[in-house]
């Protein structure tokens, strides 16, 4: 049984599917010296994945060293190389393949073995389809959102390196401090997020051996939450590489309501949020803002977070949208000791026009502190906690939509801060997704 009785059906043609749900269609490498097990593995997977077949550990070697294995079933009792030896070869080739073992001769060592060297599942002969199906199911799934995850990675490294390399113009030299400081800013928070659910998943690696299909599930869910994050900063990114760029772009859109979703998403599990209540109100029927999603996404999660931290005792924080039809009267907006508005010489008073409120009973705004809460570096926060831009990058995102902000305070009572943007009445497939952000 040598190298001859490889079996390459990667090329083979897939089944026609409608491209609007086409997925990738991943590698699947089967190893086992029986014929008739290879068979029947060939005829369940042929048509779902890109197949290749071995019937020995050094002919499985061969094809993992010239393709890319994203899943492996191995059976663990071959003549000459054991599964579990393909498996340690497999894992020196490529640590992130997902490894299916199965065996008709189980015993606690090979068990032991197998999960050591992180196999992903462990399979009695004989199988039923069904349970093979979804074992395949489950490790290809993990595997595609892992690479899909690391090629974002990569794509921001290459983003860092665009940074890095780029030459700023003479007349920006004044400004990029500030410019790099809320970069920072922005991405901090996206990085708080992937930084507490990557510890979740170690949390939860370590304490569950073996991993039940809940695990699974558990996981996959959250390293998608951590992939939109990773989608996020690449955004931001993008953003400041425009602005410095003096790239302009056409007026970007968005899903009023699945910014809404991202929002609750992101202060699920943020840091601030403490033992304190949120509550958020989406529109009954959804719409569109003519503001980027990241833009709308990070001015409400910095307004939020504001409102959480504006006490350490525990109160209620709620953002609410809502459509207005007409027009606003702008003559019920003044500047008071409890009240500020905010870029209304800027503002696109034209309907429909969205209204974000959000509002916490917390301490309020003391009169002297409430002129100077937009301004730069600005912060009440004691020692290192606090950088003083979040609002001022709250400004001037608004003042880039050509929306406007509304603040009004009560010592003791609490704080609306309300955005009003433009926005259109419905949604296509055209204004869900960002468009690359323009040049501020």
């Amino acid at each position: 049984m040598g190298t001859e009785l490889a079996k390459d059906t990667s090329k083979t043609k897939p089944k026609v599917a409608n491209k609007a749900t086409a997925q990738p269609r991943g590698t699947l490498l089967v190893v086992d010296d029986e014929e008739g097990s290879r068979q029947a593995l060939e005829m369940i997977f042929k048509d779902d994945y890109n197949l290749l077949l071995a019937a020995d550990g050094p002919s499985a070697i061969q094809l993992a060293q010239k393709n890319h294995i994203d899943v492996a079933i191995l059976d663990i009792r071959m003549s000459g190389m054991s599964g579990i030896e393909v498996l340690e070869r497999l894992r020196y080739i490529d640590p992130s393949i997902e490894v299916i073992m199965i065996t008709a001769y189980e015993t606690t060592d090979t068990l032991r073995q197998a999960l050591r060297l992180r196999a992903s599942d462990y399979i009695n002969k004989p199988f039923d389809v069904a349970t093979i199906r979804n074992a395949v199911a489950d490790a290809m799934s993990r595997r595609l959102l892992t690479r899909e995850i690391h090629g974002n990675t990569k794509e921001m490294q290459e983003l860092l390196n665009e940074f890095q390399n780029l030459k700023i113009a003479e007349q920006l030299s004044r400004i990029r401090g500030d410019i790099y400081a809320s970069i920072f800013h922005d991405v901090k928070n996206s990085l708080t997020v992937i930084s507490g659910f990557s510890q979740l998943i170690s949390q939860r690696l370590s304490e569950a051996a073996p991993l039940t299909p809940d695990d699974l599930e558990w996981i996959k869910k959250h390293l998608r939450t951590i992939n939109r994050q990773v989608q996020s900063c690449i955004e931001l990114s993008r953003r400041y590489l425009a602005y410095l760029s003096k790239q302009t772009e056409e007026t970007p859109r968005a899903s009023i309501n699945q910014v809404l979703s991202d929002l609750q998403d992101f202060v699920k599990y943020h840091p601030s949020v403490g033992e304190n209540e949120f509550e958020l109100k989406p529109l009954a029927q959804d719409n569109t803002v003519l503001m980027s999603g990241t833009d709308l996404l990070q001015v409400l999660l910095n307004l939020a977070v504001n409102a959480f931290q504006c006490d350490t005792k525990k109160h209620k924080v709620e953002v609410e949208a809502r459509m207005i039809p007409h027009p606003l009267d702008l003559r019920q907006f003044k500047d008071t000791t409890e009240e500020r508005i905010l870029n209304l010489e800027g503002f696109d008073n034209t309907a429909p026009i969205l209204a974000v409120a959000v509002r916490d009973n917390g301490p309020g705004i003391k009169p002297d502190i409430l002129p100077q809460i937009f301004n730069p570096y600005f912060t009440t926060k004691s020692g290192n906690k606090g950088t003083g831009l979040g609002l001022s990058i709250v400004l001037r995102l608004i003042k880039r939509a050509k929306g406007a902000l509304h603040l009004q305070t009560k010592v003791g009572l609490g704080t609306t801060v309300t955005v009003y943007l433009p926005a259109r009445y419905g949604t296509s497939p055209s204004t869900s997704a960002d468009p690359q952000p323009r040049a501020e």
